[in-house]
């Protein structure tokens, strides 16, 4: 498992501010691109783990989903997503990828952070504040950083206190009693939990509770 580059902070809790989060955000985000940076020599074109994206391509989701987030937050629409899509440049060497996703990242952490609490955006899983969309991007960095480097050959699993994070805020009636990145594979469909077998269908709840 790559060590993270940051020091992680204690876990958060669906309560506390969008400060907090974002914190939390800035870690997964190291974490994230500290593994993807390990398989930046590899084979981008193959399909990334259970999906039907390459690698190439899911990389492209996640820094075009982070980017859409923000925008959400700043648009604020009650009934749609945004016109605004923000994608990697295709020819570009992943390593410049790389950047491209720390940029949406970034965006995402500096977006949520300003955010007051009382504003709400819509999201097909349900309208969400601050918090939520920073569990949602959390939630993006972890599986789909998981889905790359597990097709690539790289060792990495998704840390415990992120994944307990997004538990808590995007699955609340999740099975207790197992570890928290094997619950959170298991509930996005990638895995199967003892005692119970791997998801086909699966969404988060993002709305405030």
């Amino acid at each position: 498992m790559i060590p993270s580059v940051t020091t992680t902070p204690p876990p958060a809790t669906p309560s506390d501010p969008p400060s907090r989060w974002t914190d939390l955000l800035a870690t997964a985000t190291e974490d994230s691109l500290a593994a993807l940076a390990e398989a930046a020599g590899q084979d981008w074109s193959r399909p990334a783990h259970g999906l039907d994206w390459t690698c190439r391509q899911t990389l492209d989701h996640l820094a075009l989903g982070l980017t859409g987030y923000a925008g959400l937050l700043i648009a604020r629409p009650a009934d749609r997503y945004i016109t605004l899509f923000a994608s990697l440049d295709p020819q570009a060497p992943i390593p410049d990828c790389l950047d491209g996703l720390r940029i949406a990242a970034t965006f995402a952490v500096s977006t949520i952070r300003d955010t007051p609490p009382e504003v709400r955006a819509w999201h097909p899983w349900g309208p969400s504040d601050a918090t939520g969309f920073a569990a949602m991007a959390i939630t993006e960095l972890t599986l789909h950083t998981y889905d790359i480097t597990r097709a690539l050959g790289v060792p990495w699993a998704p840390p415990d206190t992120t994944c307990a994070a997004v538990l808590a805020r995007l699955f609340p009636d999740t099975p207790p009693g197992h570890s928290p990145s094997g619950t959170l594979l298991w509930c996005t469909g990638r895995a199967p939990l003892a005692g119970s077998p791997r998801r086909v269908e699966w969404q988060w709840d993002g709305t405030v509770r």
